[in-house]
């Protein structure tokens, strides 16, 4: 038995430390640890499926990350220890795993990713899908409970079959944008379009080959699509600043029509349009609500809670309702399919992160799909002798954002925040400051005088002894008076540290 196997949880996933490199950072996701994460799963897809344990077929597929091998043939030895049939599915994106569920091709029982997303080199870990959709928190507390009952096991692999799932969803995406451009018998829809990829050395590289490519999409000046597990030139991550303006300036450096960029599993991207202009956080949400608003009129669009008041202004400008939601992109996926459930039409759960997942496709989180969506209407803006940019050029532009973290220095940190939020929102209210209702997650607080215009969020972070503080000032000096505001209301609270970035 693998010690402190649960701790390995990080929410409806499994990440962990999987290779020295990384000083005062110790291994804790161990071969065996996947060994016994493998045989646990197959094990509760025994029990989720009601089928004896020999008739269940599993995929395994990788990012390109340096432990990928060893951490794939540690779970395909715990599966295939139980009876169940494994196929190698090899360099793919974590959509691409969901979807060997869904193609009759395949019709796998589940399918596993070995992924830690954007994190360092360092670190690695496990996404788990079954027909359903990926694995919910409790799935996988369930998943790592058992495996800390198992022992190692070991088997053959010589009866692992390989399989390209990567090429079969590629050919999905290709039909999607032939079918929604009205192309399907013209071999290159894509053709006299100039598009920048930039995979940050991650599982994205495919799209250019196996999407772009064969469309007759120019893809000169793509960059970094080659898989490297050291991420050597910038973290794959559509967040950070570096890594956009990597992709912004590839884009300008070679006239492009657009820019995309992924990060490492592919199920999160942003974009870069002619001009250098970002396309990320609250404008990558206000983009696809724009292309999809026609086909979902009045629909409610879900995100997290650190989207703007400037983007609700734009989402209802268009005739779309916008649902304010918690962090975390499973919270934002379920409660979407929860409106649905409930006959409210909401067609895109979407974060600033990049994590968007739309009805028509499964509700999967998927970098590739979007930037299916952002082609198909490039191309019919081109047809129509329009830009890209026109489908957002109502939004708002912002001043300034920022985010800082306060560190919780209490033992009991989830008790010690839910005393500093229910503090900050008495104290804000007996001032009279307009408090945001229907919030679900920490306090939100939205400014609009002479004084100073902008909002704030502070809340608790979703697994550490940390409050998460968001800031956006409309003119120069707002953030500045923002944050005069929150340490007033935070006044007394000495265990709450600013933590330096």
């Amino acid at each position: 038995m693998v010690e402190d196997i649960k701790k390995l949880q990080n929410g409806s996933d499994i990440r962990g430390i999987a290779c020295e490199g990384v000083a005062g950072e110790h291994v804790n996701l161990t071969e065996d640890a996947g060994n016994l994460i493998g045989g646990a799963f197959a094990r509760w897809l025994a029990e989720k499926t009601g089928k004896n344990i020999e008739e269940l077929k599993i995929g395994i597929g990788h990012d390109s990350r340096i432990t990928a091998d060893s951490l794939f043939a540690a779970a395909a030895k715990g599966i295939a220890a139980t009876g169940a049939k494994v196929y190698a599915c090899g360099l793919v994106s974590t959509p691409s795993m969901f979807m060997t569920t869904v193609f009759d091709t395949f019709a796998f029982d589940g399918a596993v990713m070995i992924t830690a997303s954007h994190l360092p080199f360092n670190r690695n870990g496990y996404k788990f899908f079954d027909k359903n959709g990926g694995l919910e928190h409790d799935d996988i507390a369930k998943v790592l409970t058992t495996a800390s009952k198992l022992q190692t096991a070991d088997a053959d692999l010589s009866t692992v079959e390989k399989v390209d799932s990567l090429s079969v969803y590629s050919e999905f995406l290709q039909d999607k944008i032939k079918k929604s451009i009205c192309a399907e018998h013209y071999e290159k829809p894509l053709e006299g379009l100039h598009i920048v990829v930039d995979a940050g050395n991650g599982a994205g590289g495919f799209f250019v080959e196996k999407v772009l490519a064969p469309l007759g999409a120019d893809t000169t000046g793509s960059q970094f699509l080659e898989p490297d597990g050291y991420f050597p030139n910038h973290i794959p991550n559509p967040e950070n600043k570096d890594a956009m303006e990597s992709i912004r300036q590839a884009v300008l450096n070679h006239q492009a029509d657009l820019g995309i960029i992924f990060d490492t599993d592919v199920d999160r991207m942003s974009a870069v349009l002619p001009s250098g202009e970002e396309v990320n956080r609250d404008a990558i949400i206000a983009m696809m609500t724009a292309i999809i608003a026609q086909d979902y009129p009045g629909g409610t669009i879900v995100t997290d809670s650190v989207t703007s008041d400037r983007l609700t202004r734009f989402i209802e400008s268009i005739g779309m309702k916008h649902h304010r939601y918690m962090r975390g992109y499973k919270n934002v996926i379920n409660e979407s399919i929860r409106l649905n459930q409930q006959g409210i039409v909401s067609p895109l759960a979407i974060e600033t992160s990049g994590h968007g997942a739309l009805s028509e496709n499964y509700f999967l989180d998927d970098g590739a799909y979007m930037a299916v969506k952002l082609l198909i209407a490039l191309a019919k803006a081109a047809k129509q002798g329009r830009q890209l940019a026109s489908y957002i050029e109502k939004l708002e532009r912002g001043f300034e954002e920022r985010e800082c973290r306060f560190k919780i220095l209490d033992e009991n940190f989830k008790a010690y925040g839910k005393t500093v939020l229910n503090t900050f929102e008495e104290r804000a209210a007996q001032k009279g400051y307009p408090i945001a209702p229907n919030s679900y997650e920490g306090v939100r607080i939205s400014f609009n005088t002479e004084e100073v215009k902008g909002w704030l969020l502070l809340r608790m972070s979703l697994h550490d002894p940390q409050m998460p503080l968001n800031l956006e000032g409309v003119r120069e000096g707002d953030c500045d008076k923002l944050f005069a505001v929150v340490m007033e209301l935070l006044d007394g609270f000495d265990k709450l540290a600013m933590e330096k970035k």
